[in-house]
């Protein structure tokens, strides 16, 4: 999804599961994981999971701010990305997909109603790791989103949370199903990080959010 020129620098964080205690424990180390990757010289600093981000309303604020105060670069969350991703499509409502055990997904529908966002219908799938939704065929994806759709028509876009699943490949075959634009978490996340540095090239392939402002 990155044009020519842009790179992407990565360091983890621990999450083996979807219990609040472990979505939780993520944050912990914070400080010096994004301290790591300060010391590369990057642009912006991401805190990409969806999960915790959107956990409670206000908590991809108080990230962004703890990640600003230990690297003295401009940071967001996920949740931001989400966020400016629908304003950016116009979109009120929308058809939440996920792989998360239901309380994650709850939580995922709270955050956006929090945000004047309402879930129109959707599907989650239960699976509690990420090494598990690592390995959900792009297949499945789809013909969860699709059986999804079919059970609840008139969304004003599509999102397909969680930055572990394999989704990219699947945005431009949803979007011509349903007629409606396609948002992925990892999508989202590169979208808004280039649109912030400034960056406006359309990327082709990846939905209509690529080629948004």
């Amino acid at each position: 999804m990155l044009p020519p020129g842009v790179g992407l620098n990565v360091t983890r964080l621990e999450l083996r599961g979807s219990s609040e205690p472990e979505l939780m424990r993520m944050i912990e180390a914070l400080e010096p994981a994004a301290r790591l990757l300060a010391d590369a010289r990057v642009d912006r600093v991401a805190f990409h999971c969806t999960a915790v981000s959107t956990f409670a309303p206000a908590l991809g604020d108080a990230i962004r701010t703890r990640v600003e105060d230990a690297t003295a670069l401009p940071a967001f969350a996920t949740s931001d990305a989400i966020l400016a991703a629908f304003a950016a499509l116009g979109a009120r409502s929308a058809l939440l997909v996920t792989p998360y055990i239901e309380p994650v997904h709850a939580r995922e529908v709270a955050f956006l109603a929090a945000h004047g966002i309402a879930v129109a219908g959707g599907d989650w799938m239960g699976v509690d790791t990420n090494a598990e939704m690592a390995r959900i065929p792009v297949e499945a994806i789809r013909e969860q989103t699709l059986r999804a759709a079919k059970a609840a028509p008139g969304a004003d876009l599509c999102f397909l949370s969680c930055t572990a699943i394999r989704s990219a490949g699947v945005i431009a075959v949803l979007e011509e199903a349903l007629g409606i634009p396609v948002i992925t978490s990892n999508q989202a996340m590169l979208w808004h990080g280039m649109r912030a540095m400034g960056i406006g090239d359309a990327v082709p392939g990846f939905g209509r959010l690529m080629n948004a402002r």
